[in-house]
Formats: C-alpha cells, structure tokens, sequence
C-alpha cells in the first residue's frame, strides 16, 4: 500500500520541479533523498551561476525537521557552492521558502516551521527567482 504522505511528498517537489523548468532555471529531483545514506536535498536548481539546495516540505499544518536533516542540507549546499533553503507549501497556500536560520526551534532539538513563520519569514517562488 502506497504511504500517502510520501506521495504527497513526492507530487509536491514535482510540482516545484516543474515551476523551475517553467521559469528558466534547470532543476532535477533527487528521488529517495531521503533514504539514501548521503546528505542532499531534494531539489537542485541553477540559472546563471546562482545554484539553490532545497528540501521540500508538503502538509496540512507545522512541519518538524530533525537537526540532523537540517544539518545535512547546509553540508551539502555548502559543500555544492549552493545556497541552502526549505521550501514550504501548506494546503491551499503558495509555496514559500526559508533559510535555514529562520525555521522555528522547539524545546527538544527539532526545528519547525508553521504556517504563521511561512507567512512571516518566507519568500515567494517570484522573490526566490531574483
């Protein structure tokens, strides 16, 4: 049986694969990024010298990230010369992406990002173009 959350997952960085190649920018998708037992993201664009890292997050409400997952994703971009971001796109909401030092932080040691940060701290698929 087909584990929805991940195929929601999987639509949603399609959908923003897509949104790239539409605009300009190459894009691939690393599919099984999650699992593979080296650190990259989920997506990885370019145009004209400007290279981004990002990991996709899809869903209803806050999503949690895990040190180690946010840790991998600047070790990769750094080691890439990529900028590191999470790009976010709530239910009926535009995608909208982060640094990673603008995520949340909860009590334990998982980072956060909720519809209110999104809104507050994230930019737009338009803005991140620039």
């Amino acid at each position: 049986m087909l584990n929805t959350s991940k195929a929601k997952g999987s639509r949603t960085e399609r959908e923003l694969l897509h949104m790239f190649w539409e605009n300009d920018w190459m894009a691939i998708r690393v599919a099984g990024s999650g699992v593979m037992p080296f650190p990259c993201p989920d997506l990885l664009v370019g145009k004209k010298g400007k290279s981004l890292a990002i990991e996709c997050k899809s869903g209803k409400t806050t999503r949690y990230i895990e040190e180690k997952q946010l840790n991998e994703l600047i070790e990769f971009a750094k080691g890439y010369g990529a900028e590191s971001w999470f790009g976010i796109r709530f239910n009926n909401m535009e995608w909208r992406f982060l640094k990673p030092k603008q995520l949340g932080r909860n009590s334990g040691k998982n980072f956060f990002i909720s519809k209110e940060l999104a809104l507050k701290k994230g930019i737009t698929f338009k803005r991140l173009l620039r």
